[in-house]
């Protein structure tokens, strides 16, 4: 008798715990949804970045806050020619002369297989040497190039943050089985 209700026990934690993880990440994709629609009504030129891309993550609400040393993170779902194939996490740490808070969506760009692999194999992180354009600011012409095979562009939400600062973002993925 014991057996049978821990065994039972063990079955609802369980299923509980994969609806949790199912209910957050169909938030973060209809998020995505509304954020990629976001981009394309600031700048719809963007929509030559979705068809070219071999792959694209969107992170739908990254928050990032800093008083000296600044820390961001955000969930996101990722996209293989534009089928959903998975999530993916964003953190980010930085040091400089900055302090705030804000949120924003950021959508990265794969051009090539080797980006898309790295991703994939949580091989990929960005540095000081890539920077994100802000997709409401960008230039008229919005001819922005690949950096290694990688674009990325910001939407600002919300808040208000002064900084100068290096660091670099680190990512995870998890693919769908």
């Amino acid at each position: 008798m014991k057996t049978k209700n821990l065994l039972m026990m063990m079955m609802l934690f369980f299923s509980v715990t994969l609806f949790a993880q199912n209910a957050d990440d169909k938030k973060v994709i209809n998020d995505a949804e509304k954020a990629k629609a976001a981009f394309l009504e600031a700048n719809p030129k963007m929509q030559g970045y979705f068809d070219d891309a071999k792959a694209y993550a969107i992170f739908p609400n990254v928050g990032k806050g800093a008083l000296i040393v600044g820390a961001a993170s955000g969930n996101g779902a990722v996209y293989e020619r534009g089928v959903l194939v998975g999530m993916a996490n964003l953190k980010q740490l930085d040091v400089g002369a900055q302090i705030g808070g804000k949120a924003y969506s950021e959508i990265i760009f794969f051009k090539t297989d080797k980006a898309v692999q790295e991703f994939m194999d949580d091989d990929f992180s960005f540095g000081s040497n890539v920077s994100a354009i802000a997709v409401n600011q960008a230039p008229p012409s919005f001819n922005i190039t690949y950096t290694d095979g990688v674009a990325v562009f910001t939407l600002p939400k919300e808040g208000l943050m002064a900084e100068v600062s290096v660091g670099g973002q680190k990512f995870d993925f998890e693919a769908f089985d």
